[in-house]
Protein backbone atom coordinates (compact mmCIF):
# COMPACT_ATOMS: atom_id res chain seq x y z
CA UNK A 1 0.00 0.00 0.00
CA UNK A 2 2.66 2.67 0.94
CA UNK A 3 4.58 1.35 -2.54
CA UNK A 4 1.02 2.62 -4.58
CA UNK A 5 0.96 5.82 -2.57
CA UNK A 6 4.42 6.75 -3.51
CA UNK A 7 4.29 6.03 -7.22
CA UNK A 8 0.34 8.16 -6.97
CA UNK A 9 2.45 11.06 -5.37
CA UNK A 10 5.36 11.00 -7.83
CA UNK A 11 2.57 10.92 -10.81
CA UNK A 12 1.04 14.12 -9.45
CA UNK A 13 4.44 15.38 -8.60
CA UNK A 14 5.62 15.33 -12.34
CA UNK A 15 2.07 16.55 -13.72
CA UNK A 16 2.75 19.43 -11.64
CA UNK A 17 6.03 20.49 -12.51
CA UNK A 18 5.13 19.47 -15.99
CA UNK A 19 7.07 18.59 -19.51
CA UNK A 20 6.26 20.93 -21.71
CA UNK A 21 6.41 20.30 -25.64
CA UNK A 22 5.70 21.53 -29.01
CA UNK A 23 7.24 21.52 -32.65
CA UNK A 24 8.69 24.65 -34.30
CA UNK A 25 9.21 24.42 -38.61
CA UNK A 26 12.54 26.69 -39.21
CA UNK A 27 13.17 26.70 -43.00
CA UNK A 28 16.30 27.92 -43.95
CA UNK A 29 18.95 28.30 -47.35
CA UNK A 30 21.65 25.91 -48.18
CA UNK A 31 24.46 27.50 -46.83
CA UNK A 32 22.87 30.36 -44.79
CA UNK A 33 22.17 30.98 -40.74
CA UNK A 34 20.02 28.75 -38.95
CA UNK A 35 18.53 29.65 -35.69
CA UNK A 36 16.79 27.23 -33.53
CA UNK A 37 13.81 28.66 -31.15
CA UNK A 38 14.03 27.47 -27.44
CA UNK A 39 12.49 29.28 -24.50
CA UNK A 40 11.16 29.65 -21.37
CA UNK A 41 7.98 31.96 -20.78
CA UNK A 42 8.95 35.47 -19.27
CA UNK A 43 7.98 34.56 -15.79
CA UNK A 44 10.12 31.61 -15.18
CA UNK A 45 13.33 31.87 -13.92
CA UNK A 46 16.44 31.46 -15.61
CA UNK A 47 17.37 27.82 -16.43
CA UNK A 48 19.42 25.92 -15.10
CA UNK A 49 20.15 23.33 -17.64
CA UNK A 50 20.10 23.85 -21.50
CA UNK A 51 20.32 20.84 -23.95
CA UNK A 52 20.48 20.51 -27.34
CA UNK A 53 19.90 16.87 -29.82
CA UNK A 54 19.50 15.73 -32.72
CA UNK A 55 16.82 13.29 -33.42
CA UNK A 56 19.10 9.60 -34.03
CA UNK A 57 22.02 11.37 -33.45
CA UNK A 58 22.37 12.52 -30.30
CA UNK A 59 25.43 15.21 -29.17
CA UNK A 60 24.96 18.81 -27.85
CA UNK A 61 24.22 21.62 -30.79
CA UNK A 62 24.92 25.50 -30.83
CA UNK A 63 20.89 26.82 -30.50
CA UNK A 64 22.57 29.34 -33.76
CA UNK A 65 24.10 27.21 -36.86
CA UNK A 66 26.16 28.74 -39.44
CA UNK A 67 26.50 27.53 -42.66
CA UNK A 68 23.84 24.99 -42.95
CA UNK A 69 23.70 22.21 -45.10
CA UNK A 70 21.45 20.13 -46.09
CA UNK A 71 22.55 16.89 -43.35
CA UNK A 72 21.56 19.42 -41.19
CA UNK A 73 17.89 19.12 -41.56
CA UNK A 74 15.93 17.09 -39.44
CA UNK A 75 14.47 17.02 -35.83
CA UNK A 76 16.02 18.89 -33.18
CA UNK A 77 14.85 19.09 -29.24
CA UNK A 78 15.73 21.46 -26.45
CA UNK A 79 15.48 20.44 -22.82
CA UNK A 80 15.33 23.44 -20.53
CA UNK A 81 15.24 23.61 -16.74
CA UNK A 82 12.78 26.42 -16.29
CA UNK A 83 12.59 26.73 -12.26
CA UNK A 84 10.55 23.84 -10.86
CA UNK A 85 9.63 22.67 -14.98
CA UNK A 86 11.47 21.18 -17.58
CA UNK A 87 10.40 22.69 -20.74
CA UNK A 88 11.29 20.38 -24.30
CA UNK A 89 11.08 22.17 -27.47
CA UNK A 90 11.09 20.28 -30.93
CA UNK A 91 12.47 21.92 -34.16
CA UNK A 92 12.07 20.70 -37.39
CA UNK A 93 14.84 22.61 -39.55
CA UNK A 94 14.05 21.78 -43.19
CA UNK A 95 17.00 23.20 -45.93
CA UNK A 96 16.02 24.50 -49.12
CA UNK A 97 18.51 24.51 -51.88
CA UNK A 98 18.24 25.35 -55.86
CA UNK A 99 20.25 23.72 -58.48
CA UNK A 100 20.59 23.95 -62.25
CA UNK A 101 21.57 21.29 -64.42
CA UNK A 102 23.57 21.19 -66.30
CA UNK A 103 25.70 23.88 -64.43
CA UNK A 104 25.46 26.16 -68.02
CA UNK A 105 23.05 24.55 -70.28
CA UNK A 106 23.91 25.55 -74.31
CA UNK A 107 21.53 27.20 -76.14
CA UNK A 108 18.57 25.04 -77.49
CA UNK A 109 19.33 22.12 -75.10
CA UNK A 110 17.14 20.66 -72.13
CA UNK A 111 17.82 22.73 -69.06
CA UNK A 112 15.76 22.19 -65.54
CA UNK A 113 16.09 24.12 -62.33
CA UNK A 114 15.05 22.03 -59.15
CA UNK A 115 14.07 22.99 -55.79
CA UNK A 116 15.06 20.29 -52.89
CA UNK A 117 13.90 20.56 -48.98
CA UNK A 118 15.08 18.60 -46.73
CA UNK A 119 13.66 16.91 -45.48
CA UNK A 120 10.94 17.36 -47.43
CA UNK A 121 7.58 18.85 -45.94
CA UNK A 122 3.78 16.89 -47.08
CA UNK A 123 1.53 19.62 -48.61
CA UNK A 124 4.10 22.37 -49.21
CA UNK A 125 3.46 24.55 -51.79
CA UNK A 126 6.61 25.98 -54.09
CA UNK A 127 6.42 29.24 -56.06
CA UNK A 128 9.00 29.86 -58.53
CA UNK A 129 10.31 33.19 -59.29
CA UNK A 130 12.37 34.14 -62.49
CA UNK A 131 14.03 37.66 -61.68
CA UNK A 132 11.93 38.69 -58.92
CA UNK A 133 8.66 38.22 -60.82
CA UNK A 134 6.64 35.02 -61.00
CA UNK A 135 7.78 32.58 -63.81
CA UNK A 136 5.67 31.59 -66.95
CA UNK A 137 5.98 28.43 -68.33
CA UNK A 138 6.55 27.96 -71.97
CA UNK A 139 2.43 27.68 -72.59
CA UNK A 140 1.69 31.01 -70.97
CA UNK A 141 0.07 29.85 -67.76
CA UNK A 142 1.97 30.45 -64.00
CA UNK A 143 3.27 27.49 -62.00
CA UNK A 144 0.67 26.75 -59.77
CA UNK A 145 1.44 27.50 -56.26
CA UNK A 146 -1.13 25.08 -54.37
CA UNK A 147 0.41 21.87 -55.14
CA UNK A 148 4.37 21.07 -55.15
CA UNK A 149 6.08 21.73 -58.20
CA UNK A 150 9.21 21.63 -57.72
CA UNK A 151 10.96 20.69 -60.93
CA UNK A 152 11.38 23.07 -63.94
CA UNK A 153 11.93 22.02 -67.32
CA UNK A 154 12.75 23.62 -71.17
CA UNK A 155 14.81 24.38 -74.00
CA UNK A 156 17.30 26.60 -72.55
CA UNK A 157 16.84 30.15 -74.27
CA UNK A 158 17.46 33.70 -72.77
CA UNK A 159 14.28 33.94 -71.30
CA UNK A 160 15.97 31.12 -68.39
CA UNK A 161 18.66 33.52 -67.79
CA UNK A 162 19.11 35.47 -64.66
CA UNK A 163 18.66 34.46 -60.74
CA UNK A 164 15.96 31.53 -60.12
CA UNK A 165 14.36 31.76 -56.23
CA UNK A 166 12.20 29.15 -55.15
CA UNK A 167 10.34 29.78 -52.60
CA UNK A 168 8.46 27.44 -50.21
CA UNK A 169 5.51 27.85 -47.72
CA UNK A 170 4.40 25.34 -45.19
CA UNK A 171 2.29 25.13 -41.61
CA UNK A 172 2.31 29.31 -42.36
CA UNK A 173 6.17 29.78 -42.30
CA UNK A 174 8.10 30.65 -45.51
CA UNK A 175 11.85 30.23 -47.09
CA UNK A 176 13.37 30.39 -49.75
CA UNK A 177 16.48 29.86 -51.76
CA UNK A 178 17.78 30.95 -54.92
CA UNK A 179 20.24 29.89 -57.74
CA UNK A 180 22.12 31.90 -61.14
CA UNK A 181 21.52 30.61 -64.43
CA UNK A 182 23.25 31.48 -67.71
CA UNK A 183 23.31 29.82 -71.14
CA UNK A 184 25.63 29.40 -73.54
CA UNK A 185 25.82 30.17 -77.00
CA UNK A 186 25.60 33.66 -78.66
CA UNK A 187 25.91 36.61 -76.18
CA UNK A 188 26.60 39.42 -79.08
CA UNK A 189 23.84 40.15 -80.20
CA UNK A 190 22.28 39.31 -77.38
CA UNK A 191 18.93 39.44 -79.04
CA UNK A 192 17.49 38.26 -82.93
CA UNK A 193 16.67 40.76 -84.85
CA UNK A 194 19.24 43.54 -83.75
CA UNK A 195 19.48 46.62 -85.69
CA UNK A 196 23.08 47.90 -86.79
CA UNK A 197 23.32 51.82 -88.45
CA UNK A 198 26.19 52.90 -90.22
CA UNK A 199 26.56 55.72 -92.68
CA UNK A 200 27.45 55.46 -96.01
CA UNK A 201 31.70 55.42 -96.38
CA UNK A 202 31.84 54.84 -92.78
CA UNK A 203 33.31 51.59 -91.05
CA UNK A 204 30.80 49.05 -89.32
CA UNK A 205 31.28 45.75 -87.69
CA UNK A 206 28.59 43.22 -87.20
CA UNK A 207 28.84 41.40 -83.97
CA UNK A 208 29.06 37.55 -83.76
CA UNK A 209 30.27 36.53 -80.31
CA UNK A 210 29.92 32.95 -78.70
CA UNK A 211 30.21 32.57 -74.92
CA UNK A 212 33.87 32.33 -73.75
CA UNK A 213 35.74 28.92 -74.54
CA UNK A 214 32.81 28.08 -77.04
CA UNK A 215 33.98 27.46 -80.72
CA UNK A 216 31.56 26.75 -83.26
CA UNK A 217 32.11 24.37 -86.16
CA UNK A 218 30.57 25.04 -89.68
CA UNK A 219 30.14 28.95 -89.31
CA UNK A 220 28.24 30.48 -91.84
CA UNK A 221 28.16 34.07 -92.74
CA UNK A 222 24.81 35.08 -95.07
CA UNK A 223 22.92 37.48 -96.28
CA UNK A 224 19.39 37.83 -97.23
CA UNK A 225 18.07 38.06 -100.94
CA UNK A 226 16.76 41.27 -102.07
CA UNK A 227 13.00 40.24 -102.74
CA UNK A 228 12.83 36.93 -100.51
CA UNK A 229 11.49 38.04 -97.30
CA UNK A 230 8.20 36.19 -97.77
CA UNK A 231 10.17 32.80 -98.12
CA UNK A 232 13.69 33.92 -96.94
CA UNK A 233 16.68 33.06 -99.10
CA UNK A 234 19.99 33.37 -97.63
CA UNK A 235 23.13 33.81 -100.38
CA UNK A 236 26.67 33.65 -98.72
CA UNK A 237 28.46 37.05 -97.21
CA UNK A 238 29.87 39.49 -100.14
CA UNK A 239 33.77 39.72 -100.74
CA UNK A 240 33.81 42.92 -99.39
CA UNK A 241 33.40 42.11 -95.73
CA UNK A 242 35.98 40.56 -93.55
CA UNK A 243 36.83 39.53 -89.80
CA UNK A 244 36.78 42.45 -87.41
CA UNK A 245 40.31 41.78 -86.06
CA UNK A 246 42.93 39.15 -87.63
CA UNK A 247 43.96 38.18 -83.90
CA UNK A 248 40.66 38.04 -82.80
CA UNK A 249 39.25 35.21 -80.20
CA UNK A 250 38.45 31.82 -81.42
CA UNK A 251 34.58 32.67 -80.39
CA UNK A 252 34.70 35.78 -81.84
CA UNK A 253 33.58 35.48 -85.19
CA UNK A 254 32.27 39.35 -85.83
CA UNK A 255 32.52 40.42 -89.61
CA UNK A 256 33.52 44.50 -90.79
CA UNK A 257 33.23 46.18 -93.27
CA UNK A 258 35.88 48.99 -94.31
CA UNK A 259 33.60 51.54 -96.33
CA UNK A 260 29.65 51.09 -96.52
CA UNK A 261 27.56 51.71 -99.53
CA UNK A 262 23.56 51.75 -100.03
CA UNK A 263 23.82 47.78 -101.68
CA UNK A 264 24.99 46.89 -98.27
CA UNK A 265 21.74 47.24 -96.26
CA UNK A 266 19.76 44.39 -95.63
CA UNK A 267 19.18 41.11 -92.93
CA UNK A 268 22.10 38.99 -92.05
CA UNK A 269 22.81 35.96 -90.40
CA UNK A 270 25.62 34.60 -88.56
CA UNK A 271 24.58 30.80 -87.86
CA UNK A 272 27.41 27.92 -85.95
CA UNK A 273 27.11 24.56 -84.66
CA UNK A 274 27.83 23.78 -80.82
CA UNK A 275 27.63 20.21 -79.67
CA UNK A 276 25.13 18.85 -82.18
CA UNK A 277 22.91 21.79 -81.55
CA UNK A 278 22.69 24.89 -84.66
CA UNK A 279 22.89 28.21 -83.15
CA UNK A 280 21.85 31.15 -85.47
CA UNK A 281 21.59 35.19 -85.15
CA UNK A 282 19.82 37.14 -87.49
CA UNK A 283 20.63 40.98 -87.95
CA UNK A 284 20.08 44.14 -90.03
CA UNK A 285 22.49 46.76 -91.12
CA UNK A 286 20.51 50.12 -91.55
CA UNK A 287 22.67 52.74 -93.80
CA UNK A 288 22.24 56.28 -94.04
CA UNK A 289 22.64 59.10 -95.53
CA UNK A 290 22.80 63.21 -96.04
CA UNK A 291 21.37 64.14 -99.56
CA UNK A 292 21.57 67.73 -99.98
CA UNK A 293 19.90 70.03 -103.00
CA UNK A 294 19.40 73.22 -103.75
CA UNK A 295 15.74 75.22 -104.11
CA UNK A 296 15.55 75.64 -107.84
CA UNK A 297 14.47 79.45 -106.81
CA UNK A 298 16.85 80.69 -104.69
CA UNK A 299 20.24 78.94 -105.58
CA UNK A 300 21.98 79.83 -102.32
CA UNK A 301 19.76 77.78 -100.42
CA UNK A 302 20.13 73.97 -99.85
CA UNK A 303 17.91 71.26 -98.16
CA UNK A 304 19.24 68.75 -96.60
CA UNK A 305 16.94 65.13 -95.87
CA UNK A 306 18.37 62.31 -93.37
CA UNK A 307 17.83 59.65 -95.02
CA UNK A 308 18.12 55.22 -93.95
CA UNK A 309 17.11 52.07 -95.54
CA UNK A 310 14.70 51.58 -92.71
CA UNK A 311 12.93 54.28 -90.91
CA UNK A 312 10.49 52.42 -89.22
CA UNK A 313 11.83 52.54 -85.65
CA UNK A 314 12.56 56.06 -85.91
CA UNK A 315 10.15 58.86 -84.71
CA UNK A 316 12.13 62.43 -84.31
CA UNK A 317 14.81 63.87 -86.54
CA UNK A 318 17.05 66.48 -84.93
CA UNK A 319 19.52 68.90 -86.89
CA UNK A 320 22.75 70.27 -84.30
CA UNK A 321 24.88 72.70 -85.81
CA UNK A 322 28.97 72.53 -84.84
CA UNK A 323 31.30 75.19 -85.28
CA UNK A 324 35.16 75.47 -84.91
CA UNK A 325 36.54 79.04 -84.24
CA UNK A 326 40.30 79.73 -85.66
CA UNK A 327 41.79 77.85 -82.16
CA UNK A 328 39.97 74.68 -83.64
CA UNK A 329 37.47 75.19 -80.71
CA UNK A 330 33.83 73.05 -81.36
CA UNK A 331 30.42 74.89 -80.81
CA UNK A 332 27.30 73.13 -80.57
CA UNK A 333 24.83 75.36 -82.14
CA UNK A 334 20.52 75.31 -81.50
CA UNK A 335 18.63 71.81 -82.19
CA UNK A 336 16.67 71.89 -84.96
CA UNK A 337 13.46 69.22 -85.32
CA UNK A 338 12.37 67.66 -88.44
CA UNK A 339 13.81 64.99 -91.38
CA UNK A 340 14.60 67.80 -93.69
CA UNK A 341 16.78 71.30 -93.12
CA UNK A 342 16.45 74.59 -95.32
CA UNK A 343 19.70 76.29 -94.98
CA UNK A 344 21.01 79.50 -96.25
CA UNK A 345 24.45 79.21 -97.56
CA UNK A 346 24.94 82.78 -97.75
CA UNK A 347 24.96 83.27 -94.23
CA UNK A 348 27.74 82.89 -92.15
CA UNK A 349 26.60 81.78 -89.24
CA UNK A 350 25.38 78.76 -91.28
CA UNK A 351 28.52 77.78 -92.28
CA UNK A 352 30.11 74.68 -90.59
CA UNK A 353 29.00 70.85 -89.81
CA UNK A 354 25.42 69.76 -89.53
CA UNK A 355 24.50 66.94 -87.77
CA UNK A 356 21.69 64.91 -87.98
CA UNK A 357 20.45 62.98 -84.84
CA UNK A 358 17.45 60.22 -84.87
CA UNK A 359 15.94 58.73 -82.19
CA UNK A 360 12.53 55.92 -81.78
CA UNK A 361 10.24 54.34 -79.80
CA UNK A 362 10.08 50.55 -79.87
CA UNK A 363 7.77 48.44 -77.91
CA UNK A 364 9.48 45.44 -76.23
CA UNK A 365 8.03 42.18 -74.09
CA UNK A 366 8.91 40.62 -70.99
CA UNK A 367 6.03 38.23 -71.01
CA UNK A 368 9.21 35.52 -70.67
CA UNK A 369 9.72 36.17 -66.85
CA UNK A 370 6.26 37.76 -65.41
CA UNK A 371 3.13 37.41 -65.69
CA UNK A 372 1.68 40.38 -65.03
CA UNK A 373 3.69 43.11 -67.16
CA UNK A 374 3.01 42.71 -70.71
CA UNK A 375 4.98 45.32 -72.34
CA UNK A 376 7.35 48.27 -71.66
CA UNK A 377 8.51 50.96 -74.03
CA UNK A 378 11.94 52.45 -73.87
CA UNK A 379 13.24 55.09 -75.77
CA UNK A 380 15.93 54.12 -77.93
CA UNK A 381 19.80 55.50 -77.91
CA UNK A 382 19.81 58.58 -80.42
CA UNK A 383 21.38 56.86 -83.32
CA UNK A 384 24.68 59.35 -84.58
CA UNK A 385 25.68 57.78 -88.25
CA UNK A 386 29.08 60.05 -89.14
CA UNK A 387 29.21 60.87 -92.79
CA UNK A 388 32.81 61.96 -93.59
CA UNK A 389 32.08 64.71 -95.74
CA UNK A 390 34.52 66.93 -93.29
CA UNK A 391 35.98 70.22 -94.60
CA UNK A 392 38.99 69.59 -92.19
CA UNK A 393 41.27 66.87 -91.98
CA UNK A 394 41.26 63.40 -90.68
CA UNK A 395 42.40 64.81 -87.39
CA UNK A 396 39.01 66.15 -86.77
CA UNK A 397 37.22 63.60 -88.01
CA UNK A 398 38.80 61.61 -84.69
CA UNK A 399 37.51 64.32 -82.46
CA UNK A 400 33.72 63.25 -83.39
CA UNK A 401 32.60 61.45 -79.96
CA UNK A 402 31.92 57.89 -80.62
CA UNK A 403 29.79 56.11 -78.64
CA UNK A 404 28.73 52.11 -78.62
CA UNK A 405 24.96 52.49 -80.03
CA UNK A 406 25.54 56.48 -80.42
CA UNK A 407 26.98 57.38 -84.03
CA UNK A 408 26.96 60.99 -86.16
CA UNK A 409 25.58 61.94 -89.60
CA UNK A 410 27.05 64.88 -90.85
CA UNK A 411 27.27 67.36 -93.42
CA UNK A 412 29.37 70.10 -94.14
CA UNK A 413 28.24 72.93 -96.49
CA UNK A 414 32.01 74.63 -96.22
CA UNK A 415 33.46 72.66 -98.84
CA UNK A 416 31.05 74.39 -101.13
CA UNK A 417 31.49 77.56 -99.90
CA UNK A 418 35.31 77.82 -100.24
CA UNK A 419 34.78 76.80 -103.67
CA UNK A 420 32.49 79.45 -104.58
CA UNK A 421 35.45 81.56 -102.59
CA UNK A 422 37.74 80.31 -105.01
CA UNK A 423 35.85 81.01 -108.07
CA UNK A 424 35.28 84.52 -106.82
CA UNK A 425 39.45 84.54 -106.91
CA UNK A 426 39.73 83.91 -110.54
CA UNK A 427 37.00 85.97 -111.65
Amino acid sequence: MMLLECVILGMIAFLMTGAHCEVTEVLAEAGSQAVLPCKCSSTSPVPSGIIWSKANKGGDYSLQINDVREEDGGLYSCSLECGNQVIENKVMLRIITVSVSPLVPVWGRDASVTCNVTPWPDGAAVQWMLNNSPFVCQSGTTLRTDTPQNVVKERATARLTGNWTCLVRYMWKEGEASASLSVKGIIQPPDDNTKVYAAVGSTVALPCVFSHDLVPSSLIWEKLQPGSRSKPVFSRLPPSFSPSQPSQLPWDKSVSLKEVELKDEGKYRCSGTIQGQRLARNMQLIVAKIDSSSLSKKKDSVTLTCQLSDASEVTDYEWVHVTYDINDTQSVGSIQKGKTLNIDQVSEENWGEWTCGLSGQKSKGFSHNTATVVGLSFLLLVLLLILAQMYKNHQRRKRILQYPALETIVHTISNEREERERSRVKK
